[in-house]
């Protein structure tokens, strides 16, 4: 890639603005995640509904797409954008100075926290508008890498939550927040094509499309993936191997690490050699990676408290390296599968943007959930992880039989490898 073609081609502000938007309004997505602990030792909340507690956010983020999608079409990205952040600035201050005193609150502060995660919709279209083609996978690579936001809470969330209490953890989200949206209003810009306003008739066309169809499974099985593992993790190492708060903290911001700074990876990688051979390979390694993580034990309890890093059992260490694996796979088969989508639907990007984006978020949901009730009816999340191996070679399975059709057809005429 020649890099001073690549800035010429777009507008390299609006990319970083939406770079930014995403990375910390996905951070306040899935601010909940680290801090379940704390959140569920306050007042007191069981198990399954830990799971549900981190798992709505999730569920908010997927749904709140399609209409975030279509108010971008009808508004514009940059004054759609603007208000989701308003809106979960408000929340986020009011969470700190206020509080929240029981889970019902903590379910409507996750609906709030959605439309953090709804800006998928908004940043990616809005830098996608701008780049040719040729640029797509890596463009759209880097703007969805913004969900390397989720390093940054791991990281700081749980030990601010330890010496401070969750609630200040959650106010301190302001700190990104407030200046990343005055840089957003000041840097971005629309780009110069026509609006193309979304109608209940160009969804009846792509619903109708049975590709739209593939594209939001895989990308169900790759973001889904992603976004319920960054979720769900806390819990998982601190039920599983019975480590503190902090230190479940940073096992998983050592392990979306590697799937959030992977994304633009995968994108690049399918510029180059196609996003189909690209995916066939991460998903057998995905598929793998759980089929492995299935069968891995759990860890000893120490006499109290929880394991620091240093003193944590082989086995925590083993599935750090493992879920690390598996999540660069799915951090690059986010950025592969969005090289394809703008080759298949270039004039429904919005469309297909809140769609996919809307079904990836329902598959961290389901990831979510699903072992939540792994654990509640078998008392271990074996069969949640078994679960979701099969699905996954389901979809390396349906890839490898779409690959022909898709590069005869549309992929021929796209202008990009396929």
């Amino acid at each position: 890639m020649n890099l001073k073609e690549f800035k010429k081609a777009g507008h390299w502000p609006t990319l970083l603005a939406a770079f930014l938007y995403f990375d910390v309004s996905f951070m306040a997505w899935v601010t909940l995640g680290p801090l379940a602990v704390y959140i569920a030792q306050d007042l007191n909340i069981p198990y399954g509904e830990q799971f549900t507690m981190v798992a709505i956010p999730i569920l908010a983020g997927a749904i709140l797409r399609v209409p975030m999608g279509i108010f971008c079409d009808h508004f514009g990205a940059k004054v759609t954008g603007s208000v989701a952040q308003l809106i979960v600035i408000a929340a986020v201050a009011y969470t700190w100075l206020v509080g929240l005193n029981s889970p019902f609150e903590i379910h409507m502060l996750g609906v709030v926290l959605g439309l953090g995660g709804a800006s998928f919709a908004v940043a990616l279209p809005q830098a996608s508008k701008w780049y040719p083609p040729q640029y797509q996978g890596i463009v759209l690579g880097i703007a969805g890498a913004g969900n390397m936001g989720v390093v940054l809470d791991a990281l700081f969330i749980p030990t601010l939550a330890e010496h401070y209490g969750w609630r200040v953890a959650i106010g301190s989200l302001l700190v990104p927040l407030v200046p990343t949206f005055l840089f957003y209003v000041m840097a971005s810009k629309e780009a110069p094509v026509p609006r193309n306003p979304v109608t209940w008739a160009k969804y009846k066309a792509v619903f109708a499309d049975r590709d739209s169809w593939w594209f939001m499974f895989f990308y169900f099985i790759t973001f889904g993936g992603f976004v319920g593992l960054a979720n769900s993790l806390p819990l998982y190492f601190t039920i599983q191997y019975h480590v503190s708060g902090v230190t479940a903290g940073l096992m998983v911001a050592i392990i979306v690490m590697f799937g959030s700074c992977f994304r633009p990876i995968g994108g690049y990688v399918a510029d180059r050699i196609g996003g189909i051979r690209t995916l066939l390979v991460l998903f057998a390694v995905v598929s793998a990676t759980y089929l492995l993580i299935s069968f891995l034990p759990g860890g000893a309890a120490p006499a109290s408290g929880g394991w620091s890093m240093m003193q944590m059992p082989m086995e925590a260490w083993i599935a750090v390296l493992v879920f690390s694996v598996g999540v660069l796979c799915l951090g690059m088969g986010n950025g592969a599968v969005f090289q394809l989508i703008p080759q298949r639907f270039r004039g429904e990007m919005g469309v297909m943007t809140g769609l996919v984006g809307c079904m990836g978020g329902i598959g961290g949901f389901f990831l979510a959930k699903t072992l939540g009730m792994s654990k509640e009816m078998t008392g271990e999340f074996s069969l949640g992880f078994l679960f979701f191996s099969v699905m996954v070679l389901g979809g390396w399975l349906a890839l490898l039989s779409l690959k022909t059709r898709w590069r005869t057809t549309w992929g021929a005429a796209s202008g990009a490898r396929i």
